[in-house]
């Protein structure tokens, strides 16, 4: 697709709305569909794994109390419905407090809980086919993981990437729905890029502001989007302009990741599924633990040390979290996290619930540090190598390492284990039985079969 702008000084931003509002289905190849729908499937498990947190009852009680009790969107797992903002705004918090929602690698971008919650809300709004609200997925992906590439490492270092990036992302999901000109696909952005924010502050008190974060992302894309539609003007440059986010909120922004291979590169495909229910930063590690133990038959009690060789972005976030006090907190700990997949093969939403404040959790989690690794720092963000050296009480030195982490591309989820997580996020969440999950599962994978997109769950399969 062509990127040019009518402007005689190429702007980026003009050329990724022109991407984003020219994007068509035929323009998509069908594996880019299919891969689509995979991670509309993992998005909706984990908007039903995390409906009940406290956090995310929080946020959707405001949203409800200040928007229409009833409406044309659904909010996933509930018997709610209300205007496509609100419902965006609660399926949002809801797909991103389980830490089990997927990630793009090279732009450390959440992108599913970003896009999936306001082009679900506004589809059903407008009566939208499957087809249609998967091409505008397809096109919100591209966008929110390219801004979030152009930001670069040090906008991450402080800022949440999902938060900021991921408001583009949401308004060019809406504004494909909204079918905007490239004009005013350009407002929509520039008034995203104005509205996006999200610190990583959140993370040294345990505070809640994580789903804040991407219940804000997607609420304000989608309004920015409706408001370009009715005229609405935004900034014309808002990503490399001046005093625009680069120069705000990055030292290393890249313009050329902005329009990186339109039409040939499909970003969407680049993205990884979480196996672990924890901060992605920490599943190398735990991969390439899992690989020591099994490879020498080890018991978690026979350890003395670990040694996570990590990258510096590791160490930005997981750094600050050294004494957990919450479930989600513990899933940015190093250390907690190594000793649930130690000692139970796997850092899943039942071990987090029930052991992260366990005596042999805390004794296993001092005894890990991470390190800064120059090899695993130079492949980061495009590739996320898991190094550790482990220390046994026989004085051996044993060293895992593994290139490509469960869920990567390289590694990636079949749709059989998509379901098998499926069923585990639903039954966590508690809120359909087996056989309902199963419908679920069916009428997901006919997404792109459907003349309208209207209720994923007939409220007759929701538990009381």
């Amino acid at each position: 697709m062509n990127a040019s702008t009518p402007s005689s000084v190429f702007n980026p931003t003009a050329a990724l709305a022109q991407f984003a509002s020219q994007l068509r289905a035929s323009n998509i190849p069908e594996a880019v569909f299919r891969r689509c729908e995979d991670l509309f499937v993992d998005w909706t498990a984990s908007a039903l794994a995390g409906y009940n947190a406290r956090a995310v009852s929080a946020i959707r009680d405001v949203a409800l109390g200040q928007g229409p009790q009833s409406g044309p969107s659904e909010i996933l797992g509930g018997l709610e419905t209300s205007s496509p903002f609100c419902a965006a705004m609660a399926n949002a918090a809801a797909s991103h407090v389980v830490e089990q929602d997927d990630l793009h690698n090279a732009s450390v971008l959440h992108p599913a809980t970003v896009v999936f919650p306001p082009a679900l809300a506004t589809a059903q709004s407008l009566g939208i086919s499957g087809r249609e609200f998967l091409t505008a997925c397809v096109a919100g992906y591209e966008v929110g993981i390219r801004v979030g590439e152009f930001l670069g490492r040090s906008h991450y270092k402080t800022f949440h990437t999902t938060a900021t990036a991921g408001t583009l992302a949401a308004a060019a999901t809406v504004g494909r729905l909204l079918q905007l000109s490239p004009s005013q696909m350009l407002h929509a952005l520039g008034s995203a890029g104005t509205q996006a924010a999200g610190l990583w502050a959140f993370l040294r008190d345990a505070a809640d502001s994580k789903q804040l974060h991407t219940a804000h992302a997607s609420g304000a894309g989608l309004m920015a989007a409706f408001m370009a539609q009715k005229g609405l003007t935004g900034a014309q440059d808002i990503l490399t302009g001046q005093q625009g986010m680069a120069q705000g909120m990055s030292s290393d922004a890249d313009p050329g990741r902005l329009t990186d291979r339109f039409g040939d590169r499909w970003a969407l495909m680049e993205t990884s599924f979480k196996y672990h229910a924890s901060c992605r930063h920490t599943h190398p590690a735990v991969d390439a633990l899992l690989k020591v133990l099994k490879d020498h038959a080890l018991n978690p009690s026979e350890i003395t040390s670990v040694v996570a060789r990590v990258h510096q972005g590791a160490l930005d976030v997981l750094g600050p979290v050294t004494n957990p006090q919450t479930v989600h907190q513990s899933k940015f700990s190093m250390g907690t996290v190594l000793a649930l997949a130690a000692h139970y093969g796997f850092a899943g939403l039942p071990e987090f619930e029930s052991h992260f404040n366990d005596e042999s959790t805390i004794a296993f989690r001092n005894r890990v540090t991470m390190m800064l690794d120059p090899e695993v720092d130079a492949a980061y963000p495009a590739k996320w190598i898991g190094k550790v050296t482990v220390t046994t009480k026989g004085g051996q030195v044993l060293e895992g390492r593994v290139d490509d982490p469960k869920g990567d591309p390289g590694n990636t989820l079949s749709r059989k284990e998509l379901e098998e997580k499926m069923q585990r996020l639903s039954d966590y969440g508690n809120r359909l039985n087996k056989d309902a999950t199963n419908r679920l599962l069916s009428r997901l994978w006919a997404t792109a079969t459907l003349g309208r997109l209207d209720r994923l769950i007939p409220k007759d399969d929701l538990h009381p």
